[in-house]
Order: structure tokens, then C-alpha cells, then sequence
């Protein structure tokens, strides 16, 4: 395995995060208790800045704010609403760099991992720049009697939506999940994780510098059991990216108060591997799939289904390319693989292989943590023989640990690809597209990419993304992700009251023509 001759303490910090700048950052968290979480560079684990810490108090007031701003914001036309989001555009496109450098520093990853995320609010601005104008616009319909009566669907903001984002893409799920919720016409208050909330609050500056009004898009930091409850009683909906036993929580706090939620949580990413398949382009594209964002990606690979035909031949090609891949800290583009987020995430990932090679697994490469590079690094790990009676075998290990499995069939396969709770990606690969395209509609997942690992499906920003089974509730993307931050208005007119009987008219007469009307409404297609 390629490593970066650096030792942790020598990592250089970029000049864009001084004190200062991290210090101005964090001053917009509002925290009236003095409380403080000390957030670390993961590279050195050297100290960073000291975070406030919201109190319920603190978020209520939060909330108090948004709802102010929103009221005027959701009386904004349309087009001024999107004019801030052109102008957001290309301030978050032209401050990548810094936006990289900051999500580097908080969670470890390499610069293309940081890079990459920088992208995903100007993907989703972009597309509901053109696509909002036409979902969010009254439709007018026909009403019950033809002519004489209309109904429109009207969509109007529910609120001050509450999003609660993860630590492995801070910036993305912070911004791009709100993106949608502010030009629905909404408020929000966002809770990052501890551990990255710098990215965020810096993207948030740049949306006020492109027009957002201030107070609109609040930011309350804490640890979940702490913020949480609060956070969710004060939302109109609730938008979640995290762990399934988090989200059941979410959503049952959410059923409690009649609002609705969005779940994204947890997966045991499947991929199927056919036996015509190209075997470089498939080694390059499964890389990515397994080992990108050092496996902290929700829809990145944890089990491969390899043909028996061709397994020895498929896994020395991986596990040779796995061995060179360049792992270490920097903030340059160097390094493939960086930390994961903290030691203890590196524990836990450590554990799982533990476990998994107690109960016979074998490790094929990796399987050690290099606290040589910094505090937690985890080799890219590959495992044969895992087992359901394993951690790993069913549970999400969520660190750079993949587990090869043989299969003799394709019913097989998929069957094995089947057998978990989970269903949020999923993968198959082969030369046909037809046959491969008919593999990947039988695997029940949300997403399922033919020929890639998960970029496809999620960088398809018109199409929406979510999991099925425990893999969560709703969708992100898509019509459906901006729609869902609405509530619908039935407004229905009659312009002549035709609807009851006519003076002196008997019922029974009455009603005859009510069923001849409804016969004539089928026949001739009137609605």
C-alpha cells in the first residue's frame, strides 16, 4: 500500500483558516449557556476553534428568527427568490477552494473527496433554477361539473423546516438539502454534527452575501439528545440524513407532532458483478465505489458478488490496485484516500474487521489502522468469507472495508444482494447493458447504478434519491424534493350553483341526471 511520506504533525494548514476566519464562522451559533465543544483538525488532532453550544432556549429563539424572515421571504415572488440562488451559484462555484480547504481540516477526507462536495448545491441550484418555475406554479384543473367549476393546486411553504446533516458530507447535505427548502419559500434552521460545522456555516455566508435575508437560514449546534427534541418540536418538517436507529427516533418524535419527515439512513450496499464484464473499467469504478470518502459514503459499496467463473481473476485485479492506492494527510491532491472523521469512528471501523476475522473471516489487504499518517487512518481493507453471524456481514461498517462473496447464479446473486434490511444503493456491472439494466431492476434498493457505484444515480439531480426498507423514508432530488417542503391548496371554484337540485326539482329526478352526467363525463373524457 502506497503511503504519503508525512508524518501528522506536519501537516501544513492552509493559510485561508486562520483564527479569525473560524472565529467569525462559529460567532453566528447562537449559545447563551457559555458552552463550548472543542472542534479539531482530524489530520494533527490539533484544536481548531471552540464551538457554542445551543441550549433549547437557544433554538427556540432560532426558530423565533426564521419565521420572522420567512414570512417576508415567502411573500417574495418566485423569480426574485431564485434571482439570490444565480447569484449563490457563482459565489459557491468561485469559492470551492476555501469551502474544500474547510471541509478538509473538519473531516479528514482527501481534496477530491472535499472538491467533489463543493459541487452538489451548484448541481441542485442549477437544476431547480430551471425546474421551480414549473413545479411550483398553480395548476389548474377541471372541477366535478364541466365548465361551471375549476380546482387549482396551489403550493404554499410549509414553514421553517428543520435539517438535521451528517458529518461525512457536511457541506452537501447542509446546503443542498436547505437549497430546495428556501426556494420552496421556507425558512430553516440546520444542525450540523459538532465535528463539521465549519463548511456549512461558511456556505451560509456566502448564500446572505448572494441576497438571502438574514435570520432566514439559522444553524444551532449541540450533541443530538441535547438539541434534538427541541429542534424537532419547533419544525413544520423535518429533513434527516444519518443513522436508521436515528432516524426511527426522528420519525416517531416527527408522527408525534403531525409533520412530515424525510429520512435518509443507513445501507449494506450491494454490487453484482456479471461475467462479461470489462475487468479495468470495472477495478476503477468500484475504487471509487468502495474506498471513496475512505468508505464514509451512505451509498458507497460494502458487499461484492463476484462470478465463480471469474472470481480469482476479478479479485487479484482489485486487491492490486486496492495495495497502490496513495493514503495520507494533505490538503493538496495527492493523497486517494484520507482519515476517517475521528478515532473513535476508526475504532468501531477496526472492530468490525475485528470481529469479522475472530468469526473466521480472512483479510485479504489492509486491515490496520496507520496511526504512523494521523490520529485515525484505517488502511483500505478487503475481506473473504464474511458471514451474516459477523458485525460487517450485516450491519453498515461505514469505513474503507469491502467483503468479496462468490456466486454461481445470477438468481443467486441477486437473492444474496436481497438478504438485508437494508436497500438504499446498489450496483451492477456488465457489458450488456440490456441484461445488466434487467439485474438491476430485480435488486430492492432506491438507487441502483448500472456500470458505476453510486454517481450516477445521485449526481441525477432531475431524478428523485432515497432508500427503501430500513434504509429510510421520502426522497431527496427531483420534483419530488422540492415538492415535498410544500403543503397543497386545493382552491376550487363554482361559478353557477348547479350542484344541488333545482327549486321544486324532486330528488329522484335529480339524481337520474347526476348518473346519466357521470356516464357522459366517462364517454366523452370531460373531468
Amino acid at each position: 500500500m502506497t503511503t504519503i511520506p508525512q508524518t501528522p504533525h506536519r501537516v501544513t494548514r492552509p493559510a485561508s483558516l486562520t483564527d479569525a476566519f473560524l472565529e467569525g464562522l462559529v460567532a453566528r451559533v447562537p449559545s447563551t449557556s457559555g458552552g463550548t465543544w472543542k472542534l479539531t483538525e482530524v489530520y494533527t488532532g490539533e484544536h481548531l476553534v471552540d464551538l457554542p453550544q445551543s441550549t433549547p432556549a437557544d433554538i427556540e429563539q432560532a426558530y423565533a428568527a426564521a419565521r420572522a424572515a420567512q414570512r417576508e421571504w415567502a411573500a417574495w415572488p418566485l423569480a426574485k427568490r431564485l434571482a439570490v440562488f444565480k447569484r449563490a451559484h457563482t459565489l459557491l462555484v468561485d469559492n470551492a477552494h476555501t469551502t474544500a480547504d474547510l471541509i478538509q481540516a473538519e473531516s479528514g477526507k482527501n481534496r477530491r473527496m472535499a472538491i467533489e462536495e463543493t459541487c452538489d448545491p451548484p448541481m441542485v441550484i442549477s437544476h431547480y433554477l430551471k425546474r421551480a418555475p414549473k413545479v411550483l406554479a398553480p395548476t389548474k384543473r377541471g372541477g366535478p361539473v364541466p365548465f361551471l367549476s375549476s380546482s387549482t393546486e396551489i403550493r404554499q411553504p410549509k414553514g421553517v423546516v428543520g435539517i438535521i446533516a451528517p458529518w461525512n458530507f457536511p457541506f452537501a447535505t447542509g446546503l443542498s438539502d436547505a437549497v430546495a427548502a428556501l426556494i420552496a419559500g421556507n425558512g430553516v434552521v440546520l444542525k450540523p454534527d459538532n465535528k463539521t460545522a465549519l463548511s456549512p456555516l461558511y456556505g451560509i455566508s456566502l448564500l446572505e452575501q448572494a441576497g438571502l435575508p438574514k435570520g432566514l437560514f439559522q444553524v444551532v449546534c449541540g450533541e443530538g439528545p441535547d438539541v434534538g427534541p427541541t429542534l424537532i418540536d419547533h419544525a413544520n418538517y423535518v429533513m434527516f440524513t444519518g443513522s436508521t436507529a436515528t432516524g426511527r427516533v426522528i420519525g416517531e418524535r416527527a408522527g408525534r407532532n403531525l409533520i412530515g419527515c424525510c429520512l435518509e439512513l443507513g445501507g449494506k450496499n450491494p454490487m453484482i458483478v456479471l461475467d462479461d464484464v470489462d475487468v479495468d473499467e470495472w477495478v476503477a469504478g468500484t475504487l471509487f465505489g468502495v474506498f471513496g470518502n475512505t468508505g464514509q459514503i451512505c451509498m458507497h459499496i460494502e458487499r461484492i458478488y463476484l462470478p465463480d467463473s471469474r472470481y480469482d481473476e476479478l479479485k487479484a485485479a482489485f486487491v492490486a490496485a486496492t495495495e497502490k492506492l496513495r493514503i495520507g494527510a494533505a490538503y493538496d491532491f495527492g493523497p486517494e484516500l484520507g482519515s476517517l472523521v475521528s478515532v473513535d469512528h476508526m475504532r468501531r471501523v477496526q472492530g468490525h474487521v475485528e470481529d469479522a476475522v475472530a468469526k473466521g473471516a480472512t483479510v485479504v489487504t489492509g486491515g490496520k489502522p496507520r496511526p504512523d499518517l494521523g490520529p485515525a487512518f484505517f488502511e483500505p481493507t478487503v475481506l473473504e468469507g464474511v458471514t451474516t453471524d459477523m458485525v460487517c456481514g450485516v450491519t453498515e461498517t461505514f469505513g474503507p472495508v469491502v467483503a468479496l462473496h462468490r456466486y454461481r447464479t445470477v438468481d443467486e446473486a441477486v437473492a444474496l444482494a436481497n438478504d438485508t434490511d437494508y436497500g438504499l444503493n446498489a450496483s451492477v456491472w456488465g457489458r450488456d447493458i440490456s441484461r445488466a439494466e434487467a439485474v438491476a431492476r430485480r435488486i430492492e434498493a432506491g438507487n441502483v447504478n448500472v456500470n458505476d457505484a453510486l454517481a450516477t444515480a445521485y449526481a441525477s439531480k432531475g431524478t428523485p434519491s432515497g432508500g427503501v426498507k430500513q434504509s429510510g423514508v421520502g426522497a431527496r432530488h427531483g420534483d419530488q424534493g422540492l415538492l415535498k417542503y410544500t403543503d397543497v391548496q386545493n382552491l376550487a371554484v363554482l361559478k353557477k350553483q348547479v350542484m344541488m337540485p333545482r327549486p321544486g326539482q324532486d330528488y329522484e329526478d335529480h339524481v337520474k341526471g347526476m348518473l346519466s352526467g357521470l356516464k357522459m363525463m366517462r364517454r366523452t373524457g370531460i373531468r
